[in-house]
């Protein structure tokens, strides 16, 4: 018996010796302060020695959320701009910096929007879930994500199981989504029990997904080394820092969010994929797709 050849779109699959892999540092997200863990960076000068610890360790981005004195999430247009001030007085364009719309039960998908439209950032993760809403009628999704495409953002989507990367696909073969600077990020184990990951919650993604776009890989818990090797090792990219985990793979509190990118990279170093640099970071997630 012969099968036809898959029709979808897939992005070119190199070897892993000529595929560097991104690590992004997500360092503090929208829920964790000072008394999960110290080092959690809560201002935009915290954020700016971040940047450089975890370029230092091989970070190519990070992933930044920002936060009110208080330390609780915050959407803001200068207070984004206040912390890419002190990230580019630290690294300079050396890491590509991505702001994060979450909306973390606090923002509507308008001002999550409104926002980003506001910033107009260089990167920024959108989740699926928070923007593709009833309350947003498909035609001012589709003037969004235009939007964005057109001003060629370098734009995460963020997915959390094999339904979501279905939707998302079926809004780019409907032209919803233009041809623009499109990535993926596959969350792994966000409503598992005890929202801890395996690296087996990588497979339903990757059997659901057409490979058309650039992909990386967060997850939860001690198993998040685990999980973004093995992305690696499919030629995936990936995701650490204290948003989303706090342990070393040995079980250890990490010291500081440095140690879990270094982990990150010798993981891609022992599969022999090179570490990205923030040009390969924005020639990969920049290209046109």
């Amino acid at each position: 018996m012969t099968h036809a050849a898959d029709p979808r779109p897939q992005a070119p699959r190199l070897p892993l010796a000529e595929s560097p892999v991104i690590i992004t540092v997500a360092p503090n997200g929208a829920y964790k302060q000072a008394a999960d863990h110290p080092a959690v960076p809560l201002t935009a000068e915290a954020l700016g020695r971040e940047a450089r610890a975890c370029l230092d360790a091989g970070a190519a981005m990070m992933h930044m959320h920002v936060r009110r004195p208080d330390g609780r999430h915050l959407l803001d247009a200068q207070a984004y701009r206040d912390a890419l001030a002190a990230v580019r007085k630290a690294v300079g364009d050396e890491l590509l910096v991505q702001v994060t719309s979450e909306a973390a039960g606090v923002y509507r998908a308008a001002e999550q929007m409104a926002m980003v439209r506001e910033l107009a950032p260089e990167a920024v993760s959108v989740g699926l879930r928070e923007i593709a809403v009833p309350e947003i009628p498909e035609s001012e999704l589709a003037a969004f994500l235009a939007w964005l495409a057109e001003r060629r953002v370098l734009t995460q989507i963020i997915l959390y199981d094999e339904a979501d990367v279905r939707r998302w696909q079926a809004l780019r073969q409907r032209g919803l989504a233009p041809a623009g600077a499109w990535s993926v990020l596959f969350v792994l184990g966000r409503y598992s029990a005890g929202q801890t990951s395996s690296a087996h919650d990588l497979l339903p993604f990757l059997a659901a997904s057409d490979h058309a776009l650039p992909w990386a890989v967060c997850a939860f818990g001690p198993e998040e080394n685990a999980c973004v090797t093995t992305a690696a090792a499919f030629g995936g990219h990936m995701r650490v820092g204290f948003e989303n985990n706090l342990k070393l793979r040995d079980g250890a509190i990490a010291p500081d969010n440095a140690a879990l990118v270094r982990q990150a990279a010798e993981g891609a170093r022992a599969l022999g994929r090179p570490l990205a640099n923030a040009a390969d970071a924005r020639r990969i997630y920049g290209a046109i797709a």
